[in-house]
């Protein structure tokens, strides 16, 4: 079959599974099995394709009918303008989630970070690649998340401790200037209603309890034994979760500077506070 052929019937079959962008993906999918560029797929619309490439293209296609995400397939994503690779051991970065490492990026310029819930090592990789001199510590309690973390920082030329630890349990009594996380915060109940290919993502990545509020419960009270004075904790939030949070951080009378900061949406998407 050539490219061209492969790629109409692919859309067909995609498109009758009601997968959404089935033209982009099947591309997308395409050009990873090939090890070519999209545009590559234009100019060589003829070029038969092997036998062998050609049952890798429809194990993909495939998967992508069984809602696998795109992302688990071509093991890519971009996230802060870097390349990460991402497998079913991790939630898939988000471009939301930029906002929270963008707003840690302006408050310092250097220092002590940890990034609790670590997945992929975006956002503990970001900052490290873009604080030049700053010194991370990333957590995680998957030690298939921590591999794929490892992984991304030796991709991304960056040096950074990683350690296998459920929140704070395994950090000992070390100060760090920001405490960073985007914890597991969906309600356990609305997980079985998000969408089929989000459902393929680690449950452990998600599930933020009944109220969607556990991590928060946790990270917000211990925080202060691991923040220095003044060190600043920064927080993903779902879009509804922000009066919720900020209740918890109020409780604790220790946190000031309280600033809620809204996404490109206009939903409340990360809150920020001080020691």
């Amino acid at each position: 079959m050539t490219i061209k052929q492969l790629q109409e019937k692919a859309i067909t079959q995609l498109n009758q599974s009601e997968v959404e962008e089935a033209s982009l993906k099947t591309r997308l999918v395409l050009s990873h099995v090939l090890n070519v560029s999209k545009e590559y797929l234009v100019v060589h619309f003829d070029e038969e394709i092997d036998i062998a490439k050609e049952l890798a293209f429809w194990n993909a296609i495939d998967k992508l009918k069984n809602n696998v995400p795109l992302e688990y397939i071509t093991h890519k994503k971009e996230f802060m303008k870097l390349d990460f690779y991402v497998d079913e051991n991790v939630l898939i970065p988000r471009p939301d989630t930029e906002i929270l490492v963008e707003e840690v990026i302006k408050r310092i310029k250097t220092g002590d970070i940890l990034d609790l819930c670590t997945g992929s090592g975006a956002i503990a990789i970001s900052l490290a690649k873009y604080l030049k001199g700053a010194n991370v510590t990333a957590s995680d309690i998957s030690e298939g998340a921590l591999n794929v973390a490892r992984t991304n920082a030796k991709k991304n030329e960056v040096d950074i401790t990683f350690i296998k630890s459920d929140l704070f349990e395994s950090l000992q009594n070390k100060k760090f200037d920001v405490i960073v996380s985007n914890p597991p915060y969906i309600e356990t109940n609305t997980i079985k209603t998000l969408n089929k290919d989000v459902q393929q993502e680690p449950i452990i990545a998600l599930d933020g309890g009944l109220d969607g509020l556990d991590f928060y419960k946790r990270i917000i009270a211990n925080a202060l034994y691991y923040l220095k004075p003044k060190g600043l904790l920064a927080l993903e939030i779902g879009y509804n979760q922000a009066d919720a949070v900020l209740e918890l951080l109020k409780k604790q009378e220790k946190y000031l500077n309280i600033e809620i900061i809204k996404d490109l949406n206009q939903n409340n998407r990360v809150i920020l506070a001080r020691c």
